[in-house]
């Protein structure tokens, strides 16, 4: 069976059933993924709400809020602009990219997708052909056909690229996320992803910055780690507070660099819906939490 569903996982990965009509898709999927029927008509789990919410929960406004370009523009006027990392520049296609004028360093993300990132480091070298084809099929992408996440269906697929930033106040330099659960407007939880280039760990915190009991299967705790909260996580949380204000469910996604808070991106449906818990209760707990009236 696991062969099959790994199979099926391939499948949906080449954009096959975009025709299939969302609220069937997301049932095969739902089963697909978390080996149990989703429940539409009554959900509980935060795994099923998230699928309610991609079906039922359409503002237009959620376009411009996925959009990592048009995102910034949001971000700034809601929190202001000393939260948004630059924008050296955006093209409509890799082969508009001037290489030779960018920065030595400098982060290459794709606008209308998850995942479509490279870091060119010019004094260490880089591939420049890799990454033009990296791009390119970045670009042919529809994440919403794949997932159903539909706000990315109204995305113009671009490039930007943004000042490279890198935290020389942390013992590891590694830039990590600070992602802010937000459920009717108010912080109910954090997650912060560690070793994200080696083996990918994560924990989950409470407002009050206590540990908490669970983890996403997919991304386990390192126990033998002392993982230091963010100094400036008070202010975190009255940034995503006022960017999820008015919304039933809204991640803030923020980074701590040299002592100073950055916006990453705002996202609907983390894991798209299709991340289990351990123990599985908590899917409930979280569930429970948003609410769908």
């Amino acid at each position: 069976m696991s062969k099959v569903n790994t199979l099926l996982k391939i499948i949906i990965g080449k954009e096959w059933f975009g025709w299939v009509p969302d609220r069937i898709y997301l049932c095969f999927l739902y089963r697909l993924y978390m080996g149990r029927k989703l429940n539409l008509k009554n959900p509980q789990r935060f795994t099923e709400k998230l699928q309610w919410l991609k079906i039922y929960d359409r503002k237009p406004i959620y376009i411009t809020m996925v959009d990592k370009y048009t995102a910034k523009d949001y971000v700034a006027e809601k929190i202001g602009e000393s939260y948004v990392i630059p924008t050296i520049g955006v093209w409509n296609s890799p082969e508009m990219i001037d290489f030779d004028r960018l920065p030595d360093k400098v982060v290459l993300k794709t606008t209308h997708d998850s995942g479509g990132i490279r870091i060119i480091d010019k004094k260490e070298g880089y591939d420049r052909e890799e990454i033009m084809r990296f791009l390119r099929y970045r670009m042919s992408r529809n994440l919403s056909n794949i997932t159903r996440e539909w706000p990315y269906r109204g995305v113009k697929p671009r490039i930007i690229a943004e000042e490279y930033l890198e935290d020389t106040c942390s013992d590891t330099h590694e830039l990590r996320d600070y992602k802010f659960f937000c459920f009717s407007g108010k912080v109910k939880m954090m997650k912060i992803d560690y070793d994200r280039f080696t083996n990918h760990h994560a924990n989950y915190y409470g407002r009050n910055r206590e540990l908490l009991p669970f983890i996403e299967i997919k991304y386990p705790r390192d126990l033998s780690k002392d993982i230091q909260l963010p100094s400036h996580f008070d202010e975190m949380i009255s940034l995503a507070e006022k960017l999820s204000d008015g919304l039933r469910f809204l991640r803030v996604d923020f980074y701590e660099i040299n002592d100073k808070v950055y916006f990453g991106e705002l996202t609907f449906y983390p894991a798209s819906g299709f991340g289990p818990f351990e123990p599985d209760e908590w899917d409930l707990t979280i569930g429970s939490w948003l609410d769908l009236n």
